[in-house]
């Protein structure tokens, strides 16, 4: 899920760009979050360093009484987030060479004076994003799309530990290194999505193999890289102990 940032100094102009923004973003089911509002732009940069990951940030200009402009704190957020996208709300149309002195690539400049104009602004950068967010994924990772609720959701296939049965019928848990959620699906759908990378090692559990850390023969238990746990059934110890190959063997456990 992308972040979101807003950096503006109006309370008025912030209040709104928030509000259409979270608008948009359950209307379209963009997988993003507006994580962080202020006028501080030390609270942005704060906040960035806390939860280091690529995101959207619609900065104004013009901070009125702050320790840095907008130009500044789109330097400072480069340092921390090389690929994130930066958006300039501003009353200001004629500042594209600005950011060449800063040494900063923006998406694009949105001038807040008319609301629709901003509003179409904003609509416009998150379509583009989202293009852009695609394209980069068919060309550098595989990643599984999947509906929660009325977001779709991105995870890259590398980052997810395992699939469960959830506690309701035709729901699946989806445990990633960083996300945890369930959704309408079957293990055995998966499966055959996943069968070259992930193995049924139990009827309740759907694994990657690559997030394997331990194996516990004896328990037929195995510990994932990100500290859960999983049961696999007797059967599969065989299976289990072929597919993960001379990498893990010096952790297979109680032979």
């Amino acid at each position: 899920m992308l972040p979101v940032y807003i950096c503006e100094d109006d309370e008025k102009i912030r209040a709104a760009q928030k509000e259409y923004l979270r608008k948009q973003i359950l209307i379209e089911g963009y997988d993003m979050e507006i994580v962080l509002c202020s006028g501080c732009p030390e609270d942005i940069i704060q906040a960035v360093k806390e939860s280091p990951k690529r995101g959207i940030y619609f900065l104004d200009i013009e901070l009125k009484g702050e320790s840095m402009d907008g130009f500044e704190l789109g330097q400072e957020i480069r340092k921390l987030d090389s690929r994130g996208f930066l958006i300039y709300v501003t009353a200001f149309q004629d500042l594209a060479f600005e950011t060449f002195r800063y040494h900063l690539e923006a998406l694009d400049y949105i001038v807040k004076g008319n609301p629709r104009k901003m509003q179409n602004g904003i609509r416009h950068c998150l379509e583009v994003i989202t293009e852009r967010m695609h394209e980069e994924k068919g060309e550098e990772r595989e990643y599984f799309s999947v509906k929660v609720m009325d977001v779709i959701k991105h995870i890259p296939v590398d980052e997810i530990v395992f699939f469960e049965t959830a506690g309701r019928t035709h729901r699946v848990e989806l445990h990633a290194v960083n996300d945890r959620f369930d959704f309408i699906g079957s293990l055995k759908e998966l499966e055959d999505k996943f069968k070259e990378r992930f193995l049924r090692v139990h009827r309740a559990y759907l694994v990657n193999v690559e997030q394997i850390a331990e194996l516990d023969l004896k328990g037929r238990e195995m510990l994932m890289k990100n500290g859960e746990r999983c049961l696999f059934a007797r059967g599969m110890k065989g299976a289990l102990v072929e597919q993960i190959g001379s990498g893990l063997k010096d952790h297979v456990l109680s032979l």
